[in-house]
């Protein structure tokens, strides 16, 4: 059985300092399973035109090539695993919607044929077209957990309303019915990775939902409830900018370097 899914949930941000702003959405993304990719393309449209579509052209190297064999050898380049292994790969992302996407965040969990996730790949971009990637991994190389904490340096912003200093705490529930990813901000780091404290959190921010199979008529529905989701995304992204500058949060804008690399928890 394919572990395909398309994940009805919801997006959750709210910022404590240096004054409180918060917001929820309903959304939908996609579970995609990179090694079941032409399975998937029963589907959905997979590298073509669609009403809701998947291209790997969005991700990874953004070339089109195959986000299997990309991210495969960048677990290998990073000494995640041997040459010659074979991960099972579940990117979690938002299609297309009428041809347009933009993905603030999307994940790649990776997993061994036991079915233990050993290690995350969160992929980030803004809308200044930047983009870096956070490898999350345990460092004895034990399984990643439903509920633990991992963490990593900020290296770009999303939002230009926060410095590019301190450091992220990321934590997962993996299972096959559920997704949740939670990313907290703090402008020092997390000393204490596992305090749930949100007197350190500048920003939280998680994204949830609950999985059914990726079928067409699951795909037709979520097309008749979010229609334009895709511009939705950019559209809010704007929206609460206005409203932050009219709070008079500090902007702190573009970067100059055009951030494409990859960085380890």
């Amino acid at each position: 059985m394919s572990t395909a899914a398309i994940i009805i949930g919801s997006v959750a941000h709210e910022r404590f300092r240096p004054t409180s702003h918060r917001f929820t959405y309903p959304l939908f993304c996609l579970r995609i399973p990179l090694n079941e990719l032409a399975k998937v393309g029963e589907q959905i449209a997979v590298n073509r035109r669609g009403l809701i579509s998947f291209r790997e052209r969005d991700h990874g190297a953004r070339d089109g090539s195959s986000l299997l064999a990309w991210i495969t050898q960048l677990l290998h380049d990073e000494g995640v695993i041997a040459k010659g292994d074979q991960p099972d790969v579940s990117l979690h992302t938002f299609p297309r919607m009428f041809g347009y996407v933009f993905n603030p965040v999307s994940f790649w969990v990776c997993s061994k044929t036991s079915g233990d996730v050993f290690a995350v790949l969160v992929e980030v971009n803004n809308t200044f077209g930047q983009s870096h990637r956070y490898l999350l991994i345990n460092q004895d190389g034990a399984a990643i957990e439903s509920g633990q904490w991992l963490t990593a340096t900020k290296q770009l912003h999303v939002s230009p309303f926060n410095e590019v200093k301190g450091g992220y705490r990321f934590r997962f529930h993996f299972s096959e019915d559920r997704w949740l990813a939670r990313i907290d901000y703090a402008e020092d780091g997390y000393a204490d990775v596992n305090a749930d404290d949100n007197t350190r959190t500048l920003l939280h921010t998680h994204i949830s939902g609950t999985a059914q199979p990726l079928t067409r008529a699951a795909l037709r529905r979520a097309a008749l409830r979010f229609p334009l989701q895709s511009l939705a995304v950019v559209a809010r992204i704007h929206w609460h900018a206005l409203r932050l500058l009219v709070k008079r949060v500090p902007f702190f804008g573009k970067l100059r370097s055009h951030m494409t690399g990859i960085s380890r928890s």
